[in-house]
């Protein structure tokens, strides 16, 4: 089976639930006329990303009483869609979410794990963090969605791994910081080099979208990308440009790698178990 998946990196308007649903919705129609599969847009493409108290007065409750959340799916009738907003939760709890929309339903919603509070990061203050982390089944097969921090940590990429995802979907409102002796920042080449060891790693495709712009004195470098199982790059939206950047992946590439490079079938998840038990054992 072959996959058009579509990378939507723009700018958003903060706290603007509005007009960042209608930039959803040209986007979406953008890839459905393009022949896209899925449409993956970045963390908190609803809302923006530094909303502090707007958090509250920004949040969805994602299901078809919210006349937001039905809109996308109601859209995701004839295209899946993965977007990010922020999830209130019905003991009014918030998260930094993304959902995975299809058929007009909801199939999965990710609540972010790691909310990074250091440097520039202030997250935790305002958000609750989400304490799972689950594969899910689609039409195109078993898919895993992480939220920024979470895929610097490489225990949730894993055990997404381990739960059956063969496509891992990646979200982010990264900014940039840091310089290089590349053209490049060197956020960015973190954040690709990260992707492409995971896709390589684990024999798994691996797609991301990040946010472009300026916002509260942040500039988020854009650079989507989606490697495949051998580690290769498929596609790469700029650098610091509104894109809808489409790439198209071939399932049957993971029975050609995985016969290859059998790592998953050799991955010995016993032992592993019993030394996080010994490792825990011993910090109790």
């Amino acid at each position: 089976m072959k996959i058009k998946i579509a990378l939507a990196q723009f700018n958003t308007r903060l706290g603007d639930v509005k007009a960042n649903l209608e930039k959803h919705m040209e986007r979406i129609d953008a890839a459905r006329k393009q022949g896209a599969d899925l449409i993956i847009f970045p963390e908190l493409s609803l809302t923006g990303y530094a909303l502090q108290d707007l958090a509250v007065t920004s949040a969805l409750r994602p299901h078809q009483e919210d006349p937001v959340y039905n809109e996308l799916l109601h859209a995701s009738k004839d295209i899946d869609l993965m977007v990010g907003f922020v999830h209130e939760d019905r003991r009014h709890r918030f998260y930094i979410a993304s959902a995975y929309l299809s058929g007009g339903k909801t199939l999965h919603i990710h609540d972010k794990v790691y909310l990074p509070t250091y440097g520039m990061f202030d997250e935790s203050r305002f958000f609750a963090w989400g304490d799972s982390v689950k594969a899910f089944d689609t039409r195109f097969g078993r898919v895993g969605m992480l939220i920024c921090e979470d895929f610097w940590h490489a225990s949730l990429p894993y055990l997404l791994w381990l739960d059956g995802a063969d496509i891992l979907l990646f979200a982010s409102a990264s900014p940039g910081r840091g310089l290089h002796e590349s053209p490049r920042l060197s956020s960015s080449e973190w954040v690709e080099h990260t992707n492409r060891a995971y896709a390589g790693l684990f024999t798994v495709f691996v797609a991301h979208t990040n946010r472009v712009g300026y916002e509260d004195g942040l500039n988020f470098w854009g650079g989507s990308t989606i490697f495949d199982p051998d580690g290769n790059l498929v596609v790469r939206a700029p650098d610091f440009e509104t894109s809808l950047c489409i790439g198209e992946i071939d399932l049957n590439q993971l029975y050609r790698t995985r016969t290859r490079l059998p790592i998953l079938r050799d991955e010995r998840t016993t032992l592993v178990q019993n030394e996080l038990e010994r490792i825990l054992n011993i910090h109790d």
